[in-house]
């Protein structure tokens, strides 16, 4: 399986400059946060297969204008075209407005997605908005990574868990590492990777 994912600012090789035969053999598109819905409309629409999202802590729009063609996964777990994914979206709590969690109010929708996975048997993508702590997030508040996504790799063992939000890590070589048997992905602005799901 082929996958594109997208986060945090659109690239112009994915909007102003958009060739469709550079993204023809995409089987699946995840949007880890903190994209306009418009960008994934159209993403949808010219790469024209699942999109799946998660909102950013910045996407306070997309419950009363949610990107059309798409398919949230935050909060819970689809299978699409073979692949089982689950999604928690939003950040670490800094200021107090919506999608952002405290550690211990995230563990809680961790505990819940854990339930819906295990009806799967399995999960393969866990597509976030924030980092596990400790990969690939940042000493301040607002990038700071959640305990609770080491926890998930922990108990669910999925495949990859792909995020955005922290921009810093984009130009690093270790935007996609292993972290105790799952590849950790940083999505920023866009990242196109294989697996062998399903």
């Amino acid at each position: 399986m082929k996958i594109l994912a997208v986060a945090d600012k659109r690239h112009r090789a994915l909007y102003d400059y958009f060739d469709p035969e550079r993204w023809r053999d995409i089987d699946l598109v995840l949007s880890c946060g903190d994209l306009d819905a418009g960008y994934l409309s159209f993403l949808v629409t010219v790469i024209p297969v699942p999109l799946l999202f998660v909102p950013g802590n910045h996407d306070l729009t997309y419950e009363k204008k949610p990107p059309e063609g798409c398919d949230s996964v935050d909060d819970t777990v689809l299978s699409v075209k073979g692949a089982i994914v689950g999604g928690l979206g939003g950040s670490y709590w800094y200021n107090g407005k919506d999608l952002q969690y405290t550690e211990a109010r995230m563990e809680k929708r961790a505990r819940r997605l854990v339930r819906k996975a295990k009806k799967f048997g399995r999960l393969d993508i866990l597509v976030t908005h924030a980092p596990p702590r400790g990969i690939h997030d940042q000493d301040d508040v607002c990038h700071t990574g959640f305990k609770a996504f080491l926890d998930l790799i922990e108990t669910l063992h999925p495949k990859m868990l792909v995020h955005g939000h922290n921009h810093e890590v984009y130009s690093k070589k270790d935007r996609d590492i292993v972290v105790d048997g799952t590849r950790v992905i940083n999505a920023f602005e866009y990242y196109r990777f294989e697996t062998d799901i399903p």
